[in-house]
Formats: C-alpha cells, sequence, structure tokens
C-alpha cells in the first residue's frame, strides 16, 4: 500500500514535470521565432510562392497545422533514410559546422534579366515573391498576448498561429540541396560529399564528386572527443512578458497580428498611443478614403516622348530655366558633400538644403557653406527621416511650401539631391534640355504591371512611424478611381505642378496626402500617382534623368528590417569599372548615384575631370580623402566606450611618439608631454583609396614650458595578415582575411575602419578569395590564452569571391590579441591577428574595478560556445599555458595608470603612430606644424575647398 502511495505521487510529479517543461519549452519556441522572424536579414526562398500565399499558410487552421507538423516530421525522416542509404561521412575533425552566409545571394529559379543602365529606382528587390515580409515578432520581449479584450480563444488561435510560422521559419532555414556553396556546415546535419575541385550540388556548378575529408590520426582522435558537441546560438533573454500601457485605452479591440507586434515592439508609450489610434481608426474605417477622383482625360498612363542631343547645350537658351536645388544629406561625409555642391553650383540657380537631425557635426558645416553665397539656404526645421518612412515624403512637402512662399527666389524647376549624387552632365547641359521642356515633368515609373507593383511595394497595407520606425498595422484597400504609380523617389518636377501638389484643394491632392500618410516608401509612389491622375498628368516623361547602380545580387539584403517591418534594396557605389555608363547617350541621363568617397574616390575624380577638366598637375591632396569621425562639439557621449578608449590610447602613441627623439637626453622636456582631456576630433584618412588609419586631434601639457599644445597624431594600422610561405600549389584561392564588425555586405566592407573592438562586439570573419577550384577550409579562432573560441569549415565554390560568418561567441570576448587560423586539409593557409581592447573607459567615466571584471574576464567559465573545443588544441599545436590564464585574470582587475599601460601595449601591437603634427603653437622643435604635412586633416585639399563664385557663375 505505501508502495503504491509512493508510485501515485511519483507519476503525479512527473506529470508536473513534463508540463512544466511543455511550457518552458513553448516560451522557448515563441522567444526564438519571434527573434528569428524579425531579425533574419536574408532572403528566403518559399519555392516560388508568394509572400500572401506564404503568410496564409503560415495562419492556418488548428488541424492543418496538424498535418503539416506531420507531414514536416515524416520529410525529416525521408532525408535521414536517404543519407544513411549514400553512407555520407559525419561532420569531421572537432569543428563546428555552421550555416556560412554567402556574400551573393544564388537563386534556384530562371534569373531575370536586368539591364546594366536600368533606371528603376524602386526600392524593393524584383524576386519580392521570394522574401519573407509575413511575420514581424517582438524583439526585445517574448511576444505580447492580444492587447484589449482578447478572449483566451483568441489567445489559443494567435499560439497556434506563432507554432504554424515558427515551423516554417525552420522548414525555409534548413539545409537542403538547393543552398549555395559558399557556406559553414551546420553541426547535426551530414556534410554533403562533395570532390575537392568538383562542382557543389546547389552551387552553380555541375554535380559533385564524391570524397572522405582528410583527417589526420590526431583530427581523428579530436573528432571523437567532439563528437558530442552541438552548436548554440547566442541565448535570447527570457524576460516575463510586459503589459502594454497606454495613457488612455484604445477605442477598440486591437487583434491584428501585425498591430499585435508592432505595439509589442514599439519602445515609447507615446508611439504605442498612436499606433492604437491608428489601428482603431482604421478599423472603423475612417482613416483611408475609399474613392478618389480621377482629373486626368487620358486613359491610362502618359508618357511624353522627349530627345537628347549631345550639342544642345552649344546654342544657350535666350530663356533660361532657374532650379532650386533641394539637397537632402546626412551623415559626416563634408567634404563630399563640398565637392558635389561644387560641381553643381551656379549663381543662376537656388539651393535649399535639409540636414537630418542627426547630423550635427555636418549640419554645422553646412551652416557655414551657406553663409558664403547669397542663394544657399538651409532649412530652419530638421526631421530625423528614415529609409522608407512617411518623414521622408512630409520633408519634401514642406521644402516645397517653403520654395513657393520664397518670393525672392524666381526658379522654374525642383530637383532633389542627396550627398551621394554626383552630375554626370554640366550645368549648361542640364538648364539647356530643362529649358526645352520647360512644361515637362520627369520622374521614373515602375513599368506596366500594378498589380505587382503594389504587391511588392507594400501599397496595400497600413503602416505607420513612430519611434524613428515603420511599423506595419494591417491590410488596406487601394482607393477606386485612380491609377497607382510609382518608382522612383528622384525626380525633377516643375513649378506649376509643384504649386498643385502644395496649395490644391481638390479631391485628388487632399485624399491622396491622407493616403501617403500611412504608406511605406511614399515618396516613391506620391508624386506619380498626383501627377498621372490630375489635369498635368500629359506632362509626364517617364525618366527622372539619373542613371542608379543597382546590383540586386549584393543591395537586397533586407538590410533595412530594424527600421522598417518590410524588404527593401539599396543601389551599389559606383567604381572605376562604371565610368563608361556615363557617356552613353541612349536617352537623357544628368546625374548618377551613389558614390562614396570612403568606398571609392577615383570614381569621382575621374567624373570631375571629364566635365571639368583635370586639376594642374603636382596639385596635392588629389588622391587623399578624410572624413570626420568625432567633433569637439559632438560631445563624448557620441562616441562608445570603445571608442573612446582606442582614441585615448591613440593619442598617447602620439606623445610617446613625440619624444621619441629625445630618448638619448632624459633633462630635455622640450618634446615631452601630458595628455590632457579627451580628444577634440577624430578623422579617418584614405590615400588612393586604401584605409591609412585615424588622425586624432588632441590637447596635451608640454613638460618643458607648462603650456597646452594642440597637435594631430597619425596611427596607422600594422599588417596583420600573413600567408603561409610556401603556399600549397593546390590552394592559391584565398587573397585576404579581416575580423570586423558592421560588415557591409552590399559593398563587401567593414564599416568599422580599422576594426576598433571591445569586449562586447559581434565579430565577423571575412575572407576574399580568388577565382578556382571548390575548396572546403577550416577556420579556428584562438583567444590570448590559446583558448580555441570556435571553428567551424567553409565551402568555397569556384565562382566565390567574399565569404564572410559570425561566429556566435558568448560575451564578453577576452581582451588581448586573438588569431585566426585558415587551414586547408589540416594544413595552415593562414593566419590572421585582431585586438579586443579592455575598456578604460565605461558610460564615458573611467572604468572603475567592479566593471573591468564584469568585461575583462571572458565569458563564463571560459567558455565562448556551449561545446567545448579544448581537443583540438594538441591537433594544432596550440598549448595552453597556465601561466596565461593567471595573468590574464590579474590584467582583468587592473584600472588607472595601470590599466592604461597594458590598453597601450596592446594597442602597440597592431597599430604604430605613423607621424605627429603641431596644430599650432609648439616648444618642440622637432614637430612640423600641421598644414604642412599632407596626410594632416588640416592640410590643403583643393577638390572639396569653396571659393568665390567665378564671372560664368560657377565655383568648379
Amino acid at each position: 500500500m505505501v508502495g503504491g502511495l509512493c508510485a501515485r505521487r511519483l507519476a503525479r510529479r512527473s506529470r508536473s514535470a513534463l508540463i512544466v517543461a511543455l511550457t518552458v519549452l513553448l516560451v522557448q519556441t515563441l522567444i526564438v521565432w519571434n527573434f528569428s522572424s524579425l531579425d533574419s536579414g536574408e532572403d528566403r526562398e518559399n519555392g516560388g510562392s508568394s509572400v500572401r500565399e506564404k503568410r496564409d499558410r503560415v495562419a492556418g487552421s488548428k488541424a492543418a497545422g496538424s498535418d503539416y507538423f506531420q507531414h514536416d516530421v515524416q520529410r525529416q525522416q525521408q532525408q535521414q533514410q536517404q543519407q544513411q542509404q549514400q553512407h555520407l561521412p559525419p561532420a569531421g575533425k572537432g569543428t563546428s559546422r555552421h550555416i556560412q552566409q554567402p556574400d551573393g545571394y544564388y537563386s534556384h529559379r530562371p534569373k531575370e534579366k536586368s539591364r546594366v543602365d536600368s533606371n528603376n529606382e524602386n526600392s524593393v528587390p524584383k524576386d519580392f515573391e521570394n522574401i519573407d515580409n509575413s511575420n514581424f515578432g517582438a524583439r526585445s520581449q517574448p511576444h505580447r498576448q492580444s492587447v484589449g479584450a482578447t478572449s483566451s480563444k483568441q489567445q489559443r488561435e494567435h499560439l497556434q498561429e506563432k507554432a504554424h510560422a515558427q515551423q516554417q521559419t525552420w522548414r525555409d532555414n534548413s539545409p537542403s540541396l538547393g543552398r549555395g556553396s559558399n557556406e559553414v556546415l551546420p553541426v547535426g546535419h551530414q556534410p554533403l560529399a562533395v570532390g575537392n575541385n568538383a562542382s557543389y550540388p546547389g552551387g552553380r556548378g555541375g554535380a559533385g564528386g564524391s570524397r572522405q575529408h582528410y583527417s589526420p590520426p590526431q583530427a581523428q582522435q579530436a573528432q571523437q572527443a567532439q563528437s558530442q558537441h552541438r552548436h548554440q546560438h547566442r541565448r535570447q533573454a527570457t524576460a516575463a512578458p510586459l503589459a502594454v500601457t497606454y495613457d488612455d485605452p484604445p477605442k477598440c479591440e486591437i487583434s491584428g497580428k501585425e498591430a499585435i507586434s508592432a505595439l509589442s515592439r514599439a519602445k515609447s508609450k507615446e508611439c504605442r498611443q498612436q499606433i492604437a489610434e491608428v489601428y482603431c481608426r482604421h478599423k472603423e474605417g475612417q482613416l483611408m478614403p475609399e474613392a478618389v477622383t480621377r482629373y486626368c482625360p487620358l486613359e491610362g498612363k502618359a508618357n511624353a516622348n522627349v530627345q537628347w542631343d549631345e550639342d544642345s547645350a552649344e546654342s544657350f537658351p535666350s530663356q533660361p530655366v532657374r532650379i532650386a536645388f533641394v539637397l537632402v544629406v546626412h551623415g559626416r561625409a563634408s567634404r563630399q558633400f563640398h565637392r558635389l555642391f561644387k560641381a553643381i553650383y551656379h549663381s543662376s540657380h537656388y539651393y535649399y538644403i535639409h540636414v537630418d537631425q542627426r547630423s550635427n557635426y555636418l549640419h554645422r558645416q553646412v551652416h557655414s557653406l551657406a553663409a558664403q553665397y547669397s542663394n544657399v539656404r538651409v532649412t530652419p526645421w530638421r526631421m530625423a527621416t528614415i529609409w522608407g518612412g512617411a518623414s521622408l515624403l512630409t520633408m519634401y512637402l514642406r521644402s516645397m511650401a517653403d520654395l513657393l512662399a520664397m518670393r525672392d527666389w524666381s526658379w522654374d524647376f525642383f530637383i532633389n539631391l542627396s550627398a551621394a549624387d554626383y552630375p554626370i552632365r554640366t550645368n549648361n547641359q542640364l538648364v539647356a534640355f530643362l529649358s526645352k521642356y520647360r512644361d515637362m515633368n520627369f520622374i521614373k515609373s515602375h513599368g506596366r504591371d500594378n498589380a505587382r507593383f503594389i504587391r511588392k511595394q507594400g501599397l496595400d497595407r497600413l503602416f505607420f512611424e513612430c519611434d524613428t520606425h515603420m511599423w506595419r498595422l494591417g491590410d488596406r484597400k487601394i482607393p477606386e478611381g485612380i491609377s497607382v504609380d510609382g518608382g522612383s523617389d528622384w525626380f525633377l518636377l516643375n513649378r506649376m505642378f509643384i504649386d498643385y501638389v502644395i496649395n490644391s484643394k481638390d479631391d485628388l491632392v487632399i485624399n491622396m496626402k491622407r493616403f501617403y500618410a500611412y504608406t511605406l516608401l511614399p515618396a516613391e509612389s506620391f508624386f506619380h500617382t498626383v501627377l498621372e491622375n490630375s489635369a498635368y498628368c500629359e506632362s509626364m516623361v517617364d525618366n527622372n534623368l539619373r542613371i542608379t547602380n543597382w546590383n540586386r545580387k549584393l543591395g537586397c539584403k533586407c538590410q533595412y528590417k530594424h527600421i522598417v517591418d518590410w524588404c527593401g534594396c539599396s543601389p551599389n557605389d559606383f567604381k572605376p569599372a562604371d565610368f563608361h555608363r556615363f557617356q552613353q547617350t541612349v536617352r537623357p541621363t544628368f546625374f548618377a548615384r551613389k558614390f562614396e568617397a570612403s568606398v571609392n574616390q577615383e570614381i569621382v575624380n575621374q567624373l570631375d575631370a571629364y566635365l571639368f577638366g583635370s586639376f594642374p598637375q603636382g596639385t596635392q591632396s588629389l588622391n587623399s580623402y578624410w572624413e570626420n569621425m568625432y567633433d569637439e562639439p559632438d560631445g563624448v557621449a557620441s562616441l562608445s566606450d570603445t571608442q573612446l578608449t582606442y582614441f585615448h590610447s591613440f593619442s598617447r602613441l602620439g606623445l610617446a611618439r613625440a619624444a621619441a627623439p629625445l630618448q638619448g637626453n632624459p633633462n630635455d622636456h622640450s618634446c615631452r608631454y601630458f595628455p590632457m582631456g579627451h580628444p577634440v576630433s577624430v578623422h579617418l584618412y584614405f590615400q588612393s583609396d586604401r584605409f591609412q588609419g585615424y588622425l586624432v586631434k588632441h590637447h596635451a601639457t608640454n613638460l618643458a614650458t607648462s603650456k597646452l599644445e594642440t597637435m594631430e597624431t597619425w596611427v596607422a594600422p600594422k599588417k596583420n595578415f600573413r600567408l603561409s610561405a610556401p603556399l600549397s600549389s593546390t590552394f592559391s584561392r584565398l587573397q585576404f582575411s579581416e575580423i570586423g564588425t558592421e560588415w557591409d555586405a552590399k559593398e563587401r566592407l567593414f564599416r568599422n575602419f580599422g576594426g576598433l573592438m571591445g569586449p562586447m562586439e559581434e565579430t565577423v570573419g571575412m575572407q576574399r578569395w580568388n577565382k578556382g577550384p571548390n575548396i572546403t577550409v577550416t577556420v579556428v579562432w584562438i583567444d590570448p590564452t590559446n583558448v580555441i573560441a570556435a571553428t567551424y569549415d567553409i565551402l568555397i565554390d569556384a565562382s566565390a569571391e567574399f565569404t564572410h560568418y559570425r561566429p556566435p561567441l558568448n560575451q564578453p570576448l577576452r581582451p588581448g590579441v586573438w588569431s585566426v587560423r585558415i587551414l586547408h586539409h589540416w594544413s595552415p593557409v593562414a593566419e590572421m591577428h585582431f585586438l579586443i581592447a579592455p575598456l578604460a573607459y565605461s558610460k564615458h567615466q573611467p572604468i572603475r574595478q567592479e566593471d573591468t571584471l564584469k568585461h575583462h574576464n571572458g565569458p563564463a567559465k571560459n567558455s565562448y560556445m556551449e561545446q567545448s573545443f579544448h581537443g583540438l588544441n594538441p591537433v594544432l599545436n596550440i598549448p595552453v599555458s597556465p601561466g596565461h590564464v593567471e595573468q590574464a585574470k590579474r590584467n582583468a582587475a587592473l584600472t588607472g595608470p595601470e590599466l592604461e599601460r597594458w590598453l597601450d601595449s596592446l594597442v602597440g601591437e597592431l597599430w604604430e603612430a605613423a607621424d605627429v603634427c603641431a596644430v599650432g603653437p609648439t616648444a618642440c622643435p622637432v614637430m612640423q606644424a600641421c598644414p604642412k604635412n599632407p596626410w594632416s586633416s588640416l592640410s590643403p585639399d583643393p577638390k572639396s575647398h569653396l571659393g568665390t563664385a567665378r564671372a560664368d557663375g560657377r565655383i568648379r
């Protein structure tokens, strides 16, 4: 009897434990789904079905979901049976195998034919149907359930939907034979047997060969020791769900999945209140117009035909048009903006400049520029516009209203430009052309398939902007009575149409402003739709007179999902190989985009010389480029603790460089200094399109005179990548490898130039390849104490140029010099080093010991991933020294001057003070003045220097 009682108790406990385990599993599943559905930055194939069809599948019934799960289990079992039948080798050599993000997106359906000089500026992918825009879960917390009076039944249905969506996400992300070959194989999946030089199934080559992966005896032992390892993605917080709070409760029940997701992710209470109000107004039919009046007398889309004559500028018009340029700029590339301004400036035209609210440094530079010219003004207001946001259209409409109100500015055309634009024809040619067609409006349309454009542009979805984010709230209907059009948000519009858009009170203009206030990418459609349906429709020319550098394979990476609930594309920068495209005369083109001098300045130099003639031979700084990264008025709060740590260390390296000539005379203090205060400014320095280092301007007290001096230090990176010599004749593809952060997959470079990294960075490994035979390499990450933090295999197909991967390392990373080894058949191919700097500042204040112990001790249990790679140390001949571990523990407790000495010794291993110069008076006799040093940010730069207008009205 006692035994029976114990058995019943045990059974109850087992049931309770099972229920708790299932509950925890469900919560974790929902959290993982939320993060994966939102943060996945890559295109996903869905078998060619449309996004709407995919969303309908995800939101299926409970019964359908059960069938779906059962079908998926059967599919996995079939795959396992097929692998067993093929006798595929297991994942070998103790390496953790992860999905490697291919640099290019390889679609497995017929490729769309693309025109080299396509002028379609649509900011959405052409293969939109294969990109998942359907699920946006909470990013920072578990998904909150229905808001308002949501019933338990609705909650259950919501959980079912999320479970179905999770399963769909798993299926979409699961490895398959259709995956490109530039990848790192995941743990838990059998690798395909591929020949070393054979094409890899799923890549762009032919059928794959079969081989056993080379494995030396030591590696086989390590493989057995590591056979139980499993890959673990970065663990997500499992905080309890937070209630959505409002000042006023919603006026309706908010039950839409997308609206609930937006509410759960919005940061401010004000934004949540606005989202709820917009949703309820839309639900009650008070937000969108149902029908709009069309005033165009034509059926279909008008497109006036215009002709381009290269010699049209030879006979200048008797009544030339005057242009109002609206320059929409942001960032810190002031010198590139100056070059654009010089190229388009003429005293007969007008320049109205809007600087993003977050770009204070550039705003100061633009104000200084405007003070020099009477026909240049800066908007007295500023907005924080975002990609795809309604704020961009608001900014344009407000700028147009300002221009119409300026009675002293008599202009005929409105042209919008960004700092990434540049003219490809002269001002005279542009004026001659527009004078001939002064009654026309130049705007680029998407084409003829309106239904597809509406779908891929998201015009049938309701969006709302707040908290500098564009939230998707549900579906909506296109108003009846009009034809919706759209394309590029770069245009040339005449004054008559601008006046109509701003001042008309007719049904079309009023209702289109209502409709596009809640629209994604509204500037890419509003002006098109109003023009096509208005009485001005016959003035439409389907050409915005621009050429845009579209590379859909690289530019469509869903890179804006952190600010917009949608996938979009961005054009690439022009390079010198593209120069011939500017000389085409098939159609009228006067501007091109995009250009970035920090990526490639040579193309701008070529274009500038083509338009205006070359600078005199021997002109200084023609191949140099400087871009400001920090300016004292910005305040140190604009810098991260990692940046502040590095810049102070760079300054101290400069002071040591200044004192170097005096080492033989310890009594001479004329060039010895004591550092004072934070840096004054920091610039990126490029020469011939190669990053040369940082230029740090800083204060210091001269020990001989006790006076404060200002100097600028050039700190250059040391070479830290080394190919093994002699390189195997069968392996010569690797060109370069680098570790960094802020990887730009579109331009294929790290935006964190020089790799300034601290313990809390999410590091990315990049490799650049020559074309050649298919190969597999092993990448090994080693921390400063010789702990192997990560290792993975990369399969590189014959045409791959770049590969990159971010191993999910547990933080904090141990400070010190890390190494990364690249192996082929377990033979060394290359090795590189990178620095994880210990932080000297925390929250912009000198770091305290409790913070150093938290940030500098490495990850918990010294484990960067769930699996340990300790068994590989003897295979790779990497000795583990207890002395190094003990020294690392002592270093982790350092603060003050001792911490700075340790930091400077580490920085000195990968950086060197190349030179130092004096900004003002100095007591150091060997220090040159900065304007005399060609590397200094204070040296002359004729390319971006702005002077007074000449007699012909031009600067350049």
